[in-house]
């Protein structure tokens, strides 16, 4: 019995320090991203904080509840890690499924939404021109006319040819050498969708490992505290 009552407390401990792990981890890629010109967008920055912080105090929490044995701060964080554990599983399931089609689409509106100097970055980084596969954005390169579509001059991009400014209405779209670049992110995307499933579902099956723990251990007693009856539920 002590030997079972120490290993549980002593696993759910461990679990709630690797939590603090990964959620001091996300602050500080957070604080990086924020001070560097790499993520642009802050609700993405936002995102990865916010989920740090909350890991975080769901950990303290874990592990305070452990070492007091209370009962009902064990409840609520099983509760807290059954609801992680569907949330996480489910976007597992759901990146790992994605389609190709669906990806694409995806990227396109993503694209769309992009700053005009960032889609210039995206070209430049990946050597490539426009997003769509059927060059129709090419037409497009007027912020005033079609924001949303518009990207920046290819002309500056070394390994692009006849890839300049073409006048707007002009459909002749043909001369230009460089890719999409859809095609040039098609395997990053794929691999974004794998690596985020992928996660997801470790991290889904670590929380249904604290899960069980957390009810195998509420239901032991302390083989210290064998006089206080407050010591088992």
């Amino acid at each position: 019995m002590l030997g079972g009552f120490k290993c549980s407390k002593i696993s759910l401990i461990a679990l709630n320090i690797f939590y603090i792990t990964v959620g001091i981890t996300l602050i500080a890629l957070g604080a990086h991203w924020m001070t560097s010109n790499r993520v642009t967008s802050l609700p993405v920055i936002g995102g990865v904080v916010a989920c740090g912080v909350f890991l975080l105090l769901v950990a303290i929490g874990g592990i305070y509840a452990t070492l007091k044995q209370h009962q009902v701060f064990l409840f609520f964080y099983m509760v807290i890690l059954f609801c992680l554990f569907i949330v996480q599983f489910s976007v597992a399931c759901a990146c790992l499924s994605v389609s190709k089609e669906t990806q694409e689409g995806i990227a396109n509106q993503g694209w769309a939404t992009l700053d005009y100097s960032l889609k210039g970055s995206v070209q430049q980084t990946y050597h490539c021109c426009g997003f769509s596969k059927d060059r129709s954005d090419l037409i497009f390169l007027n912020q005033t006319t079609e924001p949303n579509r518009a990207h920046p001059s290819c002309e500056k991009i070394e390994t692009c040819s006849n890839c300049g400014a073409i006048n707007e209405g002009t459909n002749s779209t043909t001369s230009c050498t460089c890719p999409p670049c859809l095609l040039q992110v098609e395997s990053v995307i794929g691999q974004a969708f794998r690596t985020t499933g992928g996660v997801s579902l470790f991290f889904s099956f670590t929380e249904f490992i604290g899960i069980w723990l957390t009810v195998r251990y509420r239901n032991q007693r302390n083989p210290h505290m064998n006089g206080n009856p407050s010591a088992f539920l």
